[in-house]
């Protein structure tokens, strides 16, 4: 039986993401995957907002939320309230956070030349299909698709 878009698309973040995580295991880092976008955000731009995370890595504020968390238990970030409105909290690296970025941009350095490994065995690189998808999809959604493809199973075409 085909695989589904969806489980293809969860078997590949599988494939992926494991390897990843396995490759920070394998040097004694206790990091996870989806730590990397608020790592580099603060690492380029210093502390930020959960807003203004989630707006420059393009995920939700709820995934941000849930990511930082995590962060926070094992000691990367910290957040304060903001200096000008207390509400607002403001996420930033800890020393220990910190301490793991030059042995982090090393792992992404190798994982960079691994996706350019894979790409070279692919007919199409991945991250060109991925982003002509995004696209695609930004511009007209997938919700839209599947209203579209109702209509046209109700009518009987």
């Amino acid at each position: 039986m085909p695989r589904t878009l969806g489980t293809q698309l969860r078997h590949l973040i599988e494939l992926l993401d494991g390897a990843v995580e396995r490759a920070y295991t394998d040097i004694g880092l206790d990091y996870r995957p989806r730590y990397t976008p608020v790592m580099r955000i603060l690492m380029r731009q210093g502390p930020a907002t959960v807003g203004e995370i989630a707006e420059a890595a393009a995920i939700t504020q709820p995934a941000v939320t849930q990511t930082v968390g995590r962060m926070v238990e094992a000691g990367l970030v910290s957040i304060e309230p903001g200096s000008r409105d207390a509400r607002q909290r403001i996420v930033q690296l800890t020393p220990k956070g910190q301490a793991l970025v030059p042995e982090l941009e090393r792992c992404w350095r190798a994982t960079a030349m691994a996706a350019q490994s894979l790409d070279r065995d692919l007919e199409h690189p991945l991250g060109e299909i991925l982003e002509a998808t995004i696209r695609a999809l930004e511009g007209h959604s997938f919700d839209e698709r599947i209203r579209a493809a109702r209509h046209t199973l109700e009518r009987g075409d």
